[in-house]
């Protein structure tokens, strides 16, 4: 009786090891899940330890004594089973491995190759993110230090999630309990807003919420999104989640589900995705190809970034990639995210693995969809057009956020924000792809792109006529003020037509002495909302 009662005692000990180690560390029940290995072939051995370990007696002069009739019949066949676990594991780490599957990693993403001029257009400025993730988090605290109701109680998340709302790429973050204190104080009423940062404007808000976020990352139980998830799906592994809005603005977890398309956990892409409403923890489990398009981030960039490694260095097998490395191509050090088809794609250079500091082209990955588009465009790699645009301010101190591509008067352009030492953006530049020795520097967008289209029109890389301006006269209809980026801009509107006419103040002062009814003459650049204005008389 005596027997039965400790082994039972034990059981119950293991059982609760057991569920204290999944509800912290919360492994899926899946095959294809490393942790769950982990789980099984520590949680078997320490079964064996414990039952044959009870069998031995250890007496004080040193000798051991085995107390079982019946042999080590249960500790050879608990370590065999062990051993079998342990085999599988490295069978199947080896059969999951590109050495024996290059092809298929390869092929485990589907690139189309374009035309620069043709598929890129050139994207207004309001379509531009003028701010990196770092510049983000310093609006993001700064706005919440003025938050007087919630800055002793919640702290800002740093996720900052970029996605395109209302067709502007913005960043949105949630707010997260200050301490395990402030949670307990706070956890009944749950989080009260989230934050949202316009990246072409740098206007950010603090969204209060009608119904509070009770779902995130920064709950300790239950509430936990990565306990309430696994909990709702004991199955599933997920990938690294993102926290989005829908168009109504409604905050939602976005939970990718990993799929491994060779071996046990091998060529992982994604196959499902789970939606959580971080307000009320409802959730909804789709496959990839059914996602809503409000939805933006279901790959992230370094697991496109990773499959576009494998497509580019893998082409002639996985022992040339190591040695001959013939046409072998990689992403370089660093990416960026760009709005386009109301879609956040993913851009970084292209280089070979040799490193010879220069693109071959670049690649644009669509995070909702994994369409990957290459660009064959051979020029400088991004640090080194960050460093030509650092040293034309570096009597300033500027340091330049990783660039953008744009096209610029159907040039690749690369585009990159200055900042200064506290991180705020205090200049624009524009570096030319093929020859980063062209840089131009503005203080707005406008008078970058200004003087960027002059410098390549003075170096004839662009047709003269690629730069010429136009010339209106007529009366004005209507002229309206308004403020970019801290610059005051006149609109005006001319009799009989329906182009709006952009008067930088900076540029024309004497534009304060016109108004409706007026007879004006301009010149200007055509552009695709406005026409820039280069001159008045």
């Amino acid at each position: 009786m005596k027997k039965l009662l400790k082994k039972l005692v034990l059981l119950l000990v293991l059982a609760l090891a057991a569920f204290l180690y999944y509800y912290v560390a919360l492994p899926a029940f899946n095959i294809h899940s490393i942790e769950t290995w982990f789980f099984l072939i520590v949680g078997w051995l320490v079964l064996v330890l414990l039952f044959s370990f009870r069998k031995f007696d250890f007496s004080r002069k040193g000798t051991v004594q085995y107390h079982d009739k019946k042999g080590f019949s249960f500790t050879k066949a608990g370590l065999a089973v062990l051993g079998i676990m342990i085999l599988v594991l490295a069978v199947g780490t080896l059969l999951s491995s590109p050495i024996i599957n290059a092809r298929r990693y390869q092929g485990l993403l589907k690139v189309e190759e374009r035309e620069f001029s043709e598929d890129i257009p050139q994207l207004d400025y309001d379509q531009i993110p003028l701010l990196d993730k770092d510049s983000a988090e310093l609006l993001g605290n700064r706005k919440m230090g003025s938050m007087v109701e919630y800055v002793s109680q919640f702290e800002v998340s740093s996720l900052y999630t970029q996605i395109n709302y209302k067709e502007k790429p913005v960043r949105v973050t949630p707010l997260v309990y200050a301490s395990p204190i402030k949670w307990l104080t706070n956890q009944s009423g749950g989080i009260p807003a989230y934050i949202r940062i316009d990246m072409t404007t740098q206007e950010t808000e603090c969204v209060k919420l009608e119904k509070p976020i009770r779902y995130s990352e920064s709950e300790y139980f239950n509430r936990n999104i990565y306990r309430h998830l696994r909990f709702r799906y004991p199955t599933y592994i997920f990938d690294s989640i993102s926290f989005e809005i829908d168009d109504e603005g409604t905050p939602y977890w976005i939970c990718p589900v990993k799929k491994f398309n060779i071996g046990l956990w091998g060529g992982q892409t994604i196959g499902k995705v789970v939606l959580c409403n971080a307000q009320t923890g409802e959730c909804t489990s789709m496959d990839v190809q059914d996602v809503p398009e409000w939805v933006d981030r279901v790959y992230s960039a370094d697991l496109l970034i990773q499959l576009y490694d494998y497509y580019g260095s893998l082409r002639h097998g996985y022992f040339n990639s190591i040695l001959g490395q013939k046409d072998c191509l990689r992403t370089t050090e660093g990416y960026n995210y760009i709005a386009m088809d109301d879609d956040v794609w993913v851009y970084t250079g292209v280089t070979s693995v040799s490193g010879d500091q220069s693109n071959v082209g670049f690649v644009l990955m669509n995070q909702r969809t994994m369409e990957t588009r290459y660009y064959a465009c051979a020029g400088a790699e991004e640090f080194s057009a960050m460093s030509s645009a650092e040293g034309q301010v570096q009597h300033l101190g500027y340091k330049a956020a990783f660039p953008l591509l744009l096209n610029i008067a159907d040039e690749p352009t690369y585009f990159l924000a200055l900042k200064d030492e506290a991180g705020l953006v205090k200049k624009y530049a524009m570096v030319n792809v093929q020859r980063y020795q062209i840089v131009a520097i503005g203080d707005t967008v406008p008078e970058c792109e200004e003087a960027y289209i002059s410098l390549l029109n003075d170096n004839n890389i662009i047709a003269e006529e690629s730069a010429e301006t136009q010339k209106r006269s007529g009366v004005i209809a209507r002229i309206v003020e308004g403020v970019i980026d801290g610059n005051t801009h006149y609109y005006i509107f001319l009799e009989g037509s329906e182009s709006i006419f952009d008067v930088a103040l900076s540029d024309f002062v004497e534009i304060v002495r016109y108004q409706a009814g007026d007879r004006i003459t301009l010149e200007y650049l055509e552009g695709e909302k406005t026409c820039r204005v280069t001159g008045i008389s």
